[in-house]
């Protein structure tokens, strides 16, 4: 687990204001919430994998599997249209993960489209990284937008690493969710709070040409 002397709170703003001043509509882009030293990534998982995790700040316990590839989500919506707002079966409990932004760009580093794989000849025994560009969806999750979403699938080292080595919280946050998720079905978006969360720039050129995240001055 990464040490933080002073660990951020996971913040909400709302939605409406972030999508007219701080969310580009079209593009590849990385939204999430981060600082200087960390960002955080979302996790939907049945109750005793996420009971697990908070109570000891990583992952693992009798019903988690660390070779089964485990798939991370930077957008929050994007976990709740994954997730059905904490309802579908085995992702009724939401986990705002953080970890050090060291750890992530390492995670950027290594992740490959099935495109870029087989451009780099890349064998699928050597895969540490799956990278998804999925369309984005508003928070009904019944339309698609113009943006995509990114998530990304980790696996052998890689997954052990961010398990357990790059953490600097795990926080439960299905309470919000699911309070939320009533906001939403009886007011709409006009009141609805979600996670603050703005692009995310890729700094290395390199990393950045591999992923094929998109430029936004915003």
């Amino acid at each position: 687990m990464a040490v933080c002397a002073d660990k951020p709170v996971w913040r909400t703003e709302s939605y409406a204001a972030q999508v007219e001043k701080h969310w580009p509509e079209t593009g590849k882009h990385i939204l999430a919430q981060y600082d200087d030293t960390s960002i955080v990534v979302y996790q939907a998982f049945r109750p005793e994998i996420a009971e697990f995790a908070v109570e000891n700040q990583r992952f693992g316990g009798p019903f988690y599997n660390p070779n089964r590839m485990s798939w991370i989500k930077t957008n929050f919506l994007w976990m709740m249209y994954r997730c059905g707002w904490a309802t579908k079966e085995h992702q009724q409990r939401v986990l705002a993960v953080r970890i050090t932004r060291e750890g992530f760009d390492e995670i950027l580093a290594n992740a490959y489209t099935p495109k870029a794989q087989e451009a780099a000849s890349l064998p699928k025994a050597q895969l540490k990284v799956r990278l998804q560009w999925d369309p984005d969806h508003e928070p009904a999750g019944t339309t698609r937008l113009p943006r995509r979403a990114i998530q990304l699938g980790l696996k052998g080292e890689i997954l052990h690493r961010y398990a357990s080595d790059w953490i600097v919280s795990i926080t439960d946050i299905t309470d919000t969710v699911q309070e939320q998720y009533r906001v939403l079905q009886t007011s709409g978006t006009d009141q609805l709070q979600v996670a603050a969360e703005r692009v995310y720039h890729v700094s290395d050129p390199k990393t950045k040409a591999l992923i094929g995240a998109d430029d936004w001055a915003g």
